[in-house]
């Protein structure tokens, strides 16, 4: 396997940012082509704004997140709230993934708090075996083989918690997860700090709220939780990475292998996990 590709999916357009911008900024350092897609058009995720308005500033958010982290970013038109794991929008997903044919898809598990994401979980897992099937969406091409399927963390523990695969170091990232989070000012000083009931606390000038977001805001949005990925999962990164260097890691992304698509064999962890 040479250079593979990414694509990250997430329900809503700030999803993939939270979850895997460490990995997107990874890959796309070492030159690797990356692409971002929600399945919604974010529409529902304001306190103030009308759907119209909504969409249309995370639209310009995602475009600006692509700018940023050097990214391919495509959003659905399925209003935010309204996604169903449809026969219809597994059709879509198979096309559009087919299209990307990347080597390792990211998204969220089906243990979660919103539809959105539960239903994203379930047309990513009803899609991968499709993928490579020819009578499926037969105006597409299928692809060659399935890419390696993974779900991003979280912090829910019913059913089943989520359990690392893959814990990666993205320390050096951070900042360019940073710079692509705080392109979506309408979900992390507008939106998420509302429902959190801390929109009080975020300041007013950009500068302060970047600051803001780094010191006391990435964590908790990227796993609906307080506890860092790096802290929760300090065990796996020193075997990953040594004593040393996996007890100095501040910032990781984890990854739980889905048993749907290909299986991460030894030749494909080292090539999609390669930092």
């Amino acid at each position: 396997m040479s250079d593979p590709s990414l694509l990250v999916v997430g329900a809503h357009p700030d999803d993939c940012s939270i979850k895997a911008g460490g990995i997107a900024a990874k890959y796309v350092e070492a030159g690797r082509d990356v692409t971002f897609l929600s399945v919604t058009d974010g529409s529902a995720g304001h306190h103030e704004d009308d759907r119209e308005t909504v969409a249309a500033r995370r639209e310009r958010e995602t475009e600006a997140v692509a700018e940023t982290l050097g990214v391919d970013y495509e959003v659905f038109d399925i209003p935010d709230g309204e996604l169903e794991p449809s026969l219809d929008h597994r059709r879509r997903l198979t096309r559009f993934v087919r299209g990307v044919d990347p080597d390792l898809v990211l998204g969220p598990r089906p243990n979660d708090y919103h539809p959105d994401h539960r239903y994203t979980a379930e047309l990513l897992r009803d899609t991968a075996y499709m993928l490579i099937v020819p009578n499926v969406c037969p105006d597409t091409p299928p692809m060659d083989e399935n890419p390696v399927f993974g779900y991003v963390a979280d912090g829910f523990e019913k059913p089943a918690p989520f359990e690392p695969d893959v814990v990666v170091d993205v320390s050096d990232a951070v900042d360019r997860k940073l710079d692509a989070l705080d392109c979506h000012e309408s979900q992390v000083y507008e939106w998420l700090p509302y429902t959190f009931g801390v929109l009080d606390e975020v300041p007013d000038g950009d500068a302060e709220r970047r600051e803001w977001l780094a010191e006391a805001g990435l964590d908790s949005f990227a796993e609906n939780t307080e506890v860092n990925v790096a802290d929760r999962f300090r065990a796996a990164l020193r075997d990953r990475y040594g004593a040393d260097r996996g007890t100095a890691v501040e910032h990781a992304e984890a990854v739980e292998i889905s048993q749907y698509g290909a299986e991460l064999t030894d030749e494909r962890r080292e090539d999609l996990f390669f930092f």
